[in-house]
């Protein structure tokens, strides 16, 4: 939900007060690129649009009980689970997923990312690299959304390329999309989930309390208060570039395509019945199962976004006794419906060949069972579900060793799945932005390629 709330104490003088121009300035802002970038979109032959989903699964899922099953460990090993077939041949994934069992070969499967940080956070999924294992150039390192923002900007002046799906969680690392690092807050993500909205249970839509839309196409006494509040609120200058901004900004308010994307009485109910049904509850310090912002993170794209980030459920499950078998009845389930029902209206649409989707979490879990009948924390294996993008689908990338304890073959890094990505959203790996000091900064690590087996 995108509310704007009003605020008449401490106003400026047309009765907007601070926060409204926070919130338009924090939310709104967010993601909208320089007018150049928008010419160029524009230009024969670049309407290309390309665009990336992530989904994040907060928590660290148990990567030998979904996609790495070991039926010939022994019993403190294996699980309760049993894998199925796919239709893809030598292929087996997890018996709770007979959705994704059935489309095995619009996706593929790395049973090897070797590289995980191991702490709780979803920033090495939003940005590729590890806070505190390298030195991050001033400003921080950009998300994914970030980049395809600046290099690409808005395929919809009404839509904002990049887009945050992810609720604020009680661990704060789990509802965290990265800002715009040294590319600027203009890249930022703009945030379209609220947390105490879903709690109350409310529907996804744009309210706008305080502000008519008469006002915020009042340009001139926009323009008036926008240049105050730079002049007032942002002394530094992080926000130079406001008023380049401003318009575009208002644009994406007051027009109906962002709203209409996230408005679902706008889905076809057969469609979206295919998602089930949203929970909202949050269960504890992880995100709620919104299981139906599977098929909003679609509709997004197909209005003109550029990345969408999303987190799903709360996958930290090593506490009580038995809790990872417990809770992974009830969400595996969840999972296997959502992602098969955007993988199927992605290629049914025919969006698959742009539009790229990456499934997975901070770490994998240990694959011996805990005195819980539970898995704890364990980086040094990890999976994640790649789609779309017209890559090359079908295929299990990498193998861990008999345990699933650790990679020993074709081990895979986070930075090999972002250069993929960013490749097949036609970004050149070899393009660089200056950080704060004026450094030289690229995409990813220099030497780094796209994983070679999904090209």
């Amino acid at each position: 939900m995108l509310t704007i709330y009003g605020n008449r104490n401490g106003g400026f003088c047309d009765r907007l007060g601070r926060r409204d121009f926070l919130t338009i300035g924090g939310m709104a802002l967010g993601g909208l690129a320089m007018p150049q970038l928008l010419r160029a979109e524009s230009q024969p032959g670049a309407r290309s649009h390309k665009a990336i989903i992530n989904v994040f699964l907060p928590g660290g899922p148990p990567h030998i009980d979904m996609w790495d099953l070991k039926p010939d460990a022994p019993a403190e090993i294996r699980g309760e689970y049993s894998p199925i077939k796919t239709n893809v041949p030598g292929v087996e994934i997890c018996e709770l997923f007979p959705k994704l069992a059935k489309m095995a070969d619009k996706f593929a499967i790395i049973r090897s990312l070797s590289d995980s940080a191991g702490d709780h956070s979803a920033y090495q999924c939003m940005t590729g690299h590890v806070r505190g294992r390298e030195q991050p150039p001033p400003g921080g390192w950009p998300s994914f959304g970030s980049w395809l923002s600046k290099l690409k900007g808005n395929a919809n002046p009404g839509v904002p390329p990049n887009i945050s799906l992810m609720y604020r969680c009680g661990n704060f690392g789990w509802g965290d999309p990265n800002d715009g690092g040294f590319l600027g807050l203009g890249h930022s993500p703009f945030k379209v989930v609220d947390r105490e909205a879903t709690e109350k249970r409310k529907t996804e839509s744009m309210t706008l309390q305080g502000i008519t839309l008469d006002r915020l196409q009042d340009r001139d006494s926009l323009r008036i208060s926008l240049d105050r509040f730079h002049r007032e609120a942002d002394t530094a200058g992080s926000m130079q570039g406001l008023d380049a901004f401003a318009q575009k900004a208002m644009g994406i308010l007051t027009s109906s395509k962002l709203a209409d994307a996230l408005d679902l009485t706008l889905e076809d109910p057969k469609v979206l019945a295919k998602y089930g049904v949203d929970d909202p509850v949050f269960e504890r310090d992880g995100a709620p199962r919104m299981v139906r912002n599977f098929c909003i993170a679609r509709r997004l794209v197909e209005a003109g976004a550029r990345c969408i980030s999303m987190n799903f459920i709360r996958w930290d499950w090593h506490g009580g006794d038995g809790m990872n078998f417990i809770n992974s009845k009830r969400d595996f389930p969840l999972l296997d419906t959502g992602l098969s029902s955007l993988l199927q209206d992605l290629h049914e649409r025919g969006l698959d060949k742009d539009v790229s989707v990456v499934v997975w979490g901070e770490f994998g879990r240990t694959p011996r069972l805990n005195g819980n009948n539970s898995r704890d924390h364990w980086p040094q294996a990890n999976a994640a579900v790649i789609a779309g993008g017209g890559m090359k689908l079908g295929q299990v990338i990498g193998r861990t060793n008999k345990y699933a304890e650790h990679p020993v073959d074709r081990p895979v890094k986070f930075q090999e799945v972002f250069a993929t990505l960013y490749a097949k959203a036609g970004l050149n790996l070899n393009t660089r932005e200056f950080d704060l000091r004026g450094r030289p900064q690229y995409l990813v690590e220099p030497g780094c390629e796209p994983i070679r087996e999904l090209m």
